[in-house]
């Protein structure tokens, strides 16, 4: 699935543009892709469907449904539909599991995105970023990339503790243990931020099938090079996900970027 489109937020006194594309790729390896994306203004998220768990890809599926049917199109959302929409989705992918499910029989999901949301009068327009898992969110703002959401992950756990470094998290053995994702428990703990909208804002969503395969630096170094100067009419996000196939591709990759001006 590719995408590249734009789109426009009609404000009261301003104006959100956004330019934004999308991939997912099975990649080299596996024979389904349980990755899914939304990319559908105002919601970008990335669902990475638990590996080896029953129904991964129709969890990351179902979360994409729930979310399309709870926000309008191409208008401002608000932080309390969005929290709406991780705890229906949770609820929603819980459904596909029997009760006396337990392990790898439960369907599970990782779930990683920004939405542009009106916070209220006296708060204004902000992009909410949320996490739950290990899929990620990035900025790039003047050339650096900034991981904004923080995995929720057994070697990141162990990171936070100073019992390995953040070189030893990428090789552990445990790498691919996530502690939390949408259908694990009754009720889903989900990371979120407010950045307030303003001038010119980019963000990178991504599955893990990206940043097994490729670095900070790496997808920096995409992000950073200017390919349409030697005719590569490809967009970032395939950009992203050619790498990172051609790197070994060992699981599913998903990417999106967004591009966005405000005023």
């Amino acid at each position: 699935m590719t995408l590249n489109q734009q789109s426009t937020i009609e404000l009261s006194a301003a104006t959100a543009r956004l330019c934004f594309s999308a991939r997912s790729d099975v990649g080299s390896v596996r024979k389904v892709n349980e990755d899914s994306i939304l990319a559908q203004s105002p919601v970008f998220l990335v669902a990475d469907g638990m590996g080896g768990h029953a129904q991964g890809d129709v969890a990351s599926q179902t979360v994409l449904r729930v979310f399309d049917e709870h926000i309008a199109r191409d208008l401002p959302s608000t932080p309390e539909r969005i929290l709406d929409a991780i705890h229906s989705s949770n609820d929603a992918v819980r459904d596909l599991s029997a009760a006396d499910d337990f392990g790898t029989a439960v369907s599970g999901t990782t779930l990683a995105g920004i939405a542009f949301v009106d916070a209220g009068d006296d708060v204004g327009y902000h992009w909410m970023v949320f996490n739950v898992g290990d899929s990620r969110v990035y900025t790039w703002t003047d050339g650096v990339l900034t991981q904004l959401s923080v995995d929720h992950s057994a070697v990141q756990e162990m990171v936070d503790a100073g019992l390995i470094s953040m070189e030893d998290a990428e090789k552990h053995p445990e790498r691919n243990v996530i502690t939390r994702a949408i259908g694990a428990d009754e009720f889903v703990d989900a990371d979120v931020w407010l950045l307030p909208a303003h001038n010119e804002q980019s963000f990178l969503i991504c599955s893990d099938g990206l940043t097994k395969e490729l670095d900070d630096a790496a997808i920096a170094r995409v992000l950073a090079t200017d390919i349409r100067s030697e005719g590569d009419e490809r967009s970032i996000a395939d950009q992203l996900v050619d790498e990172a196939i051609e790197h070994g591709g060992r699981d599913n990759v998903s990417v999106i970027y967004v591009e966005s001006a405000f005023g």
